[in-house]
């Protein structure tokens, strides 16, 4: 078992980290076309009601959690019968759900307006934008949502990676051909609609073909509902927390200081949130095997797995924070006309990218083990005090006031918490070790970070000067200092961990899973 969790998670990320890799890439070249054929204000339009519609999915309450977790044990003892009766309660949920956020969303309309401070596009009816994405989203809950849950607790996210890379590869060409023909947004948008209903279409297809025995169908015992209907209870405050930590920045900004900025502090968190979906691939093609961990392996064991965890992803974090503050005013000024944000807002975009990834390593552990009851108010408490900081605070200092909210909430209220849930539930011991090695792990990247950055200011002293600069060198200084940073930063990190046992640990497991992927 232990190997067949290897492989799976090996082959999940493999191909996770391709399609995260081309949705990074591709959107980049959209919003880029979008940028400068139908300009920045856009481009905010499209993030506001991205997060609004976002915020309305909190009628889901976790249940796609909650089912999954409920089928790792059937899988195992491959109980059929119970697995079947599972999709088709999750199927009726669905419908549910669908529906709420139909109703909800259209009872919401007459609000819309008030959440665009200024900037609207002239030829843009906000009425007519709300309901496409309403729509859109309303279509994903209502076409065979329900058929991902057995490709993702068998561990196979593979095949769904494969398939929204078709799909998405003919929005992606489409939405081009919209920016620059036609320049409607209206039309940009009811190509994302068809994409989803495709995309729910063959996952539904190729779900049954792999899993052909498994049928909507039959009942579980009431006993059984009532178990699984608790996770989902414990998982709302979850939810809610996670809908407001994610859309309230986008809808604060807007509601405060209007599309364009939205627009701009959008291009800057475009990057961050490729960096998060691309480690997103980690924590999701190693749920399910950790899950199945949890059920079948010691507490010590799985403690271990936590540390090696951490220290593989916050190695990782911290390289990309370093890139972070060392490239991002430079690309900035290259691709985004000059368009640019203050460098205090670059270090505050650092800090949130590695605290976040900090936390979410204790969440996928959480939410593998099924640890929802006792973590059910920890989200609604930080998701309230950072909403409540977003809300004063961004009146007296603007943009920082959105991202160190989000920090703060994060770091006070939330990893403390969640650290005690893990470790008097799930471990059983002290977490004072752990914290010992979060805080080293933290400052050895706020020192390699510094040091990189001094490092790679050295190059354009050397041949590259801006004011006399072509777009070859340009480009070629970026390159430059882009391998610099790596190489510097992998460096020193080296020299920090090379003699801790997390290190041993964590290469070994590495080899492990490039032999057997």
């Amino acid at each position: 078992m232990p190997d067949s969790r290897t492989k799976n998670a090996s082959r999940n990320i493999m191909f996770g980290v391709v399609l995260r890799c081309y949705q990074i890439v591709v959107p980049f070249v959209i919003r880029t076309a979008m940028m400068y054929y139908m300009g920045l204000n856009y481009l905010g339009l499209n993030s506001l009601f991205t997060s609004v519609l976002f915020a309305l999915s909190i009628a889901e309450l976790g249940v796609g959690s909650a089912m999954v977790y409920s089928m790792y044990l059937p899988i195992i003892e491959k109980d059929t019968k119970t697995i079947c009766a599972l999709l088709k309660m999750y199927r009726t949920y669905y419908r549910i759900i669908g529906a709420i956020i139909g109703a909800v969303g259209l009872a919401l309309t007459p609000a819309i307006p008030m959440l665009v401070k200024k900037d609207v596009p002239a030829d843009i009816n906000l009425y007519v934008v709300y309901w496409l994405n309403l729509l859109s989203t309303v279509m994903t809950y209502w076409l065979y949502a329900y058929k991902n849950s057995l490709l993702v607790a068998h561990q196979r996210r593979d095949i769904i990676s494969k398939i929204t890379l078709f799909t998405n590869t003919l929005m992606y060409v489409s939405h081009f051909v919209v920016i620059i023909f036609f320049r409607d947004y209206y039309l940009y948008l009811i190509v994302q609609i068809i994409t989803q209903v495709l995309t729910n279409i063959i996952t539904s297809i190729c779900a049954d073909k792999k899993y052909p025995d498994y049928k909507p169908e039959g009942d579980l015992p009431k006993a059984q509902v009532d178990v699984i209907n608790g996770k989902i209870k414990d998982l709302f405050t979850m939810k809610i927390g996670m809908v407001i930590i994610t859309s309230a920045d986008s809808i604060v900004i807007s509601a405060f200081l209007g599309l364009h900025v939205l627009g701009v502090y959008q291009n800057y968190f475009m990057i961050i949130t490729a960096l998060l979906n691309v480690l997103l691939v980690i924590y999701d093609s190693v749920m399910s095997g950790i899950g199945d961990s949890i059920i079948t392996e010691t507490s010590e064991k799985n403690y271990n797995d936590l540390k090696r965890m951490t220290f593989l992803v916050l190695w990782l974090v911290g390289f990309c924070s370093a890139e972070l503050v060392t490239m991002f005013q430079p690309f900035m000024t290259i691709w985004a006309k000059g368009e640019i944000l203050p460098f205090g807002i670059v270090i505050a975009f650092a800090v949130f990218f590695y605290v976040d990834q900090a936390n979410q390593i204790l969440v996928t552990f959480k939410d593998a083990a099924g640890i929802w009851h006792e973590d059910r108010f920890r989200p609604l408490v930080t998701a309230g005090v950072n909403l409540l900081l977003n809300v004063i605070l961004v009146q007296f200092i603007g943009l920082y006031g959105i991202i160190f909210s989000t920090v703060f909430s994060i770091v006070v209220v939330g990893m403390p918490w969640i650290l005690k849930n893990l470790f008097t539930t799930l471990f059983k011991r002290s977490m004072r070790s752990y914290v010992g090695k979060l805080t080293y792990y933290t400052v050895v990247t706020a020192v390699v970070t510094a040091l990189t950055y001094l490092v790679t200011n050295l190059i354009p002293t050397i041949w590259y000067s801006p004011d006399h600069a072509t777009p070859l060198t340009a480009y070629l200084y970026m390159g430059a200092k882009i391998v610099v940073c790596a190489v510097v930063s992998n460096l020193l990190f080296y020299i920090f961990f090379r003699k801790t046992k997390e290190y041993g640990a964590a290469k070994e497991l590495a080899l492990r899973m490039i032999h057997r992927g």
